[in-house]
């Protein structure tokens, strides 16, 4: 039977006591609101459960671990055993962030409705509280907006995609897209506030908007050629036209948006814009203002720091931590997210059977070590990235983000003293085996399974090069 040393994320404290409980049990539900948010209390007997929450967070949090508890075939479709139980003990836990997020690309590669629904639950399994969905971009955009047509008609598909690395001149041939109608994304949202996750939307602009110009080229500049969905990755130089005809089409975009996502916070991109002006920059602060007005809070890449007269915003520090600071200092809020540690679309090995050796080399060893240099009221959590540009089925996404994704799970949940050693074999003997139960592809701690390698895409450099675009 599991006990409580098999627990991840590791909670805060435990108290075993002699004998075990039937599972299913009957559990006692109770409210204290003394404990902090999204906390937890598990006192289990073998007569019973009593499970005392701060909130509907905590009562999640709570039912996760007993599931744990109970052994990993808990964590299949139907039940294939009557008989499990869990060990009696006390368990208290809260979180050490309230921000544990972990950011989706399904602009560059779709993700089904489905395939969303799956990974909502997977983050909710490791007690990871908000999805970041980054629903347009270059190469892609994944929302119906009432009055633009044409973005789910042209701006949600590209005729090919890119095979392999940064700037590689190879195509597939093959057409990609796919969009979310608004139903689709009022279901992802209310199944993911049902197992406590936030949806954030993140409708990227000034950059990041070639799809969007395809769609309607009166928003970007005037050229010759006629605009395309982008079939490359990498930064492209096509920016949103900052115009008041611009503004208007994005205000029309938010209002939609804001009837969707409850979320307080929505984000607005603003990173990555090549030969950007001050005129682009106003386009960025007027949007959040605009926002700010709507009751909510733009989220941008710490990039548009540099823009003047921003409102209160929340910051997204990628480039380094030393935006966290920088945007503490100017009235904002941040969430971390380096891209040197947490981001999962980076390779795992050097090993030449890895898939398509993207950026930094960052083993799931690496990923634990990150320890958040910033701390203070003004620094929400942290938060992982998926890009998508080389995930290019739900198979690849596996793969990149597990397990490393558990060990983000655990820096963002447990308290700050981390041990490798000591992680490891919770994650090997105990935790692994629970993703096998839900069907999770992930990479094998000794290297990847024949079939999740990429012969076919070889790989150009080792070199780091950054590729959050």
């Amino acid at each position: 039977m599991p006990g409580f040393d098999t627990l991840l994320p590791r909670p805060v404290s435990v108290t075993p006591l002699p004998g075990t409980c039937p599972w299913p049990a009957e559990i006692e539900m109770r409210t204290d609101a003394a404990l902090p948010a999204e906390g937890y209390r598990l006192e289990i007997t073998p007569g019973g459960i009593v499970l005392t929450a701060a909130d509907q967070a905590g009562r999640t949090h709570a039912q996760q671990t007993l599931r744990q508890l109970a052994g990993p075939d808990t964590f299949r479709a139907a039940a294939i055993s009557a008989e499990h139980a869990v060990p009696c003990g006390v368990i208290e836990d809260y979180p050490r962030f309230r921000w544990r997020g972990c950011l989706l690309d399904v602009a560059r590669n779709f993700r089904t409705k489905a395939e969303v629904l799956r990974f909502i639950d997977l983050l909710a399994v490791h007690k990871l509280n908000v999805l970041h969905l980054h629903l347009t971009d270059d190469q892609g955009w994944r929302i119906e907006v009432p009055g633009y047509p044409r973005l789910t008609e042209i701006a949600s598909w590209r005729k090919e995609s890119m095979v392999g690395r940064h700037d590689g001149p190879a195509r597939d041939g093959q057409p990609h897209g796919g969009y979310y109608t608004t139903d689709d994304l009022h279901e992802i949202v209310a199944y993911a506030a049902e197992r406590s996750i936030t949806v954030v939307p993140e409708i990227d602009v000034p950059g990041h908007a070639r799809a969007a110009i395809a769609a309607y080229p009166e928003l970007g500049p005037e050229t010759e050629t006629p605009w395309e969905v982008w079939t490359s990755w990498g930064v492209s130089t096509s920016l949103l036209d900052p115009t008041p005809h611009t503004m208007e089409f994005l205000r029309a975009v938010f209002d939609h948006v804001l009837t969707i996502f409850p979320s307080p916070v929505i984000g607005i991109g603003g990173d990555e814009v090549p030969g950007a002006t001050a005129a682009h920059g106003r386009l960025v602060a007027d949007l959040a203002t605009y926002l700010g007005t709507q009751g909510r809070r733009a989220f941008g890449w710490d990039e548009v720091l540099d823009t003047d007269a921003l409102p209160p915003m929340v910051i997204g520090a990628w480039r380094d931590e030393a935006a966290g600071p920088r945007a503490v200092t100017a009235g904002h809020d941040v969430v971390l997210c380096p891209e040197d540690h947490v981001y999962l679309d980076h390779r795992q090995s050097d090993h030449p059977d890895e898939p398509i050796p993207v950026g930094y080399l960052r083993t799931l060893e690496d990923v634990y070590s990150y320890a958040p240099a910033v701390d203070g009221p003004h620094v929400l959590g942290v938060q992982a990235q998926v890009w998508s540009e080389h995930l290019d089925s739900v198979r690849r996404v596996d793969y990149a983000a597990f397990p490393r994704l558990c060990a983000v799970a655990e820096i963002a949940w447990s308290p700050a003293h981390r041990d490798f050693a000591e992680f490891l074999p919770r994650l090997r003997d105990h935790h692994l085996p629970r993703l096998d139960a839900l069907g999770v592809e992930y990479r094998p701690l000794d290297g990847p399974h024949p079939w999740q390698t990429r012969p076919d895409v070889p790989p150009t450099s080792h070199r780091p090069i950054a590729l959050r675009a």
